[in-house]
């Protein structure tokens, strides 16, 4: 195996500059840190684009969730970062620092200055501001952009309906941040070698969610298939966000008799809303009507 190069993100900035720090001391592996999910993404695309992608996205499963939960912006980024020294997919973008490395080695070790931390702003949120995006999320994203990209979340806590919902977005591993160094970088080499680790105490919670999961699709289908070839139409068109003018419109009905066809829709599924009805064919599998083709010249 040639060198490992890693994106460790974690908006705790200590502890992402000093994880990064340790793994840096294998001979064969180079890392960088970002501390938010805008900056990993900035990292990933400009590694892609000077032919140096990162291997492994190593990302905390709470990122963002400290400010969403209290209400408040994410912390600023320090201002005048300049570029660290080294390779060339490691020069980190705002917000992205590598890590240290030995004497000799490739990267040259940051400035002092470069690693203060900047204390969390108390100001209010402001209406309408994004919200955070959490490290699933970002993994999710990443996979899909870089489909050579490996994933491994790092979390506080073992739970099986996270660690669920990380392997449908495309993580490969699943380590508790008070596992051992040695264990980390025994999931980070197996997970380049198409290996998926869990550890063994979370193994049957994520079975359990797995195998739950299942029987609801299933039952979902069940009930999409008791639908009429209509009524299936309609609801298509309720996935794609259609409101009932203009699911009129695009079935050439009455806007009345499509509102029966809705009614007879919640009711064949056991629901009492658009929304849920939605939630239900996702479920099942069922996608968004197709958009109308445009009318020839």
């Amino acid at each position: 195996m040639g060198r490992i190069r890693i994106l460790v993100v974690d908006d705790h900035r200590i502890f992402a500059e000093a994880l990064a720090t340790a793994l840096s001391a294998e001979p064969e592996i180079e890392v960088g840190a970002a501390g938010s999910a805008a900056a990993a993404e900035h990292a990933l695309e400009r590694a892609a684009a000077e032919g140096r992608p990162f291997d492994v996205l190593l990302v905390d499963a709470d990122l963002g969730a400290t400010g969403a939960a209290l209400g408040l912006p994410r912390r600023p980024r320090a201002a005048a970062e300049p570029e660290a020294t080294g390779p060339a997919a490691l020069r980190r973008p705002t917000g992205v620092v590598p890590a240290p490395r030995r004497a000799g080695s490739a990267l040259v070790p940051p400035r002092q200055a470069e690693l203060a931390v900047v204390p969390p702003v108390s100001r209010p949120a402001v209406a309408g501001q994004r919200r955070p995006v959490d490290g699933i999320t970002l993994l999710g994203r990443s996979c899909h952009t870089y489909p050579g990209l490996r994933a491994v979340v790092l979390a506080a806590e073992e739970d099986p309906r996270r660690a669920v919902r990380a392997l449908y977005a495309g993580a490969a591993g699943w380590v508790a941040k008070e596992s051992s160094l040695t264990r980390l970088l025994t999931v980070l080499r197996g997970v380049l070698r198409g290996e998926t680790h869990l550890p063994p105490t979370l193994l049957t919670g994520v079975v359990r969610e797995l195998t739950t999961a299942r029987r609801d699709r299933t039952e979902s289908e069940r009930l999409v298939e008791s639908l009429t070839p209509r009524e299936k139409q309609v609801l298509r068109c309720m996935v794609a966000g259609l409101g009932r003018q203009a699911v009129a419109e695009r079935l050439y009905l009455s806007p009345h008799t499509v509102r029966t066809h809705m009614q007879n829709v919640l009711g064949k599924l056991g629901v009492h809303s658009t929304l849920a009805a939605v939630a239900l064919a996702r479920r099942a599998g069922v996608g968004p009507a197709e958009p109308a083709s445009a009318p020839a010249p």
